[in-house]
């Protein structure tokens, strides 16, 4: 098989997702092409179906031309704005302090020795004042942005979602409000995937995902339970139907994100007390 020395004219370059998340270089203008911004799973399956057990760089970028010349419908990749990258690096610093405190916290449940149990509450108190002032240096970045302002405020008229949770989707999917229902869903890992095979049919299972999200939504989700009627009456008709706990509020998780998407989408806030 010949390798492309170019793309050809009018086509559509590609570039692997972890290159464009943490060095996001407004790379198609200075190749002047599109981009799409590709999954690593996808071009390694693409990578074997053509056979290539060898992993280059010229590899990848001849397999990453062809994967972008014979794919169809692929989201071209836009780059993030300065704002929008400032928001991320926020917001990954405050969930990574989360994960801190859980951690130290889990140590403390079995610490048996009190300089140790002292030093792992002062760490804790330490990383609690680091995440307030990080909260505060959020919600003063939404309120200075006037698109993040806006899109908050449309984000949060959705019973759930709170300040933390907008910020969360500002900063994760910062395509919000360009997507469809099933794309909304496929993105954050909420769309579940069959695991069918003759007679046999199997759990719906999800996967995959910006992973990032998922704890905010489902913190949003389990307010969402507890305030609006409409969501409660989706979760207990799940219930009814013989689905589990955990899938019914898989579902909630996932129809907030359909929603939050669509008030995005219209630029119209959200209508409360429908019916789910």
């Amino acid at each position: 098989m010949r390798r492309p020395e170019s793309l050809p004219e009018g086509g559509i370059g590609a570039v692997e997702q972890a290159i464009v998340w943490n060095n996001p270089l407004p790379i198609q203008c200075s190749h002047r092409v599109p981009v799409h911004r590709a999954h690593g799973t996808r071009t390694r399956n693409f990578a074997k179906y053509l056979g290539l057990a060898a992993k280059t760089d010229a590899v990848d970028a001849w397999m990453l031309a062809l994967f972008a010349a014979k794919s169809e419908d692929l989201r071209l990749w836009q780059p993030p704005t300065p704002e929008t990258m400032e928001l991320r690096g926020l917001r990954r610093r405050r969930d990574d302090l989360t994960q801190i405190i859980r951690t130290e916290q889990n140590r403390l449940e079995h610490s048996q020795i009190k300089s140790v149990e002292r030093s792992l509450k002062r760490h804790v108190r330490a990383m609690i004042k680091e995440i307030q002032e990080l909260d505060g240096q959020i919600a003063k970045l939404i309120a200075a942005t006037p698109e993040f302002r806006r899109k908050s405020d449309l984000l949060t008229s959705v019973i759930g979602v709170g300040a933390k949770t907008a910020a969360a989707c500002l900063a994760y999917v910062p395509e919000l409000g360009s997507l469809t229902k099933g794309e909304a869903a496929a993105i954050v890992g909420l769309a579940p995937h069959a695991q069918d095979s003759g007679r046999l049919k199997g759990h719906r299972r999800i996967s995959g995902g910006r992973r990032e999200l998922r704890a905010s939504l489902y913190m949003a989700a389990m307010t969402a339970l507890r305030l609006d009627s409409a969501m409660q009456t989706f979760a207990r008709r799940l219930r009814e139907r013989g689905k589990p706990a955990k899938v019914a509020i898989t579902a909630v998780m996932r129809k907030l994100i359909v929603i939050l998407n669509a008030v995005l989408k219209t630029g119209e806030p959200a209508r409360r007390g429908l019916p789910a």
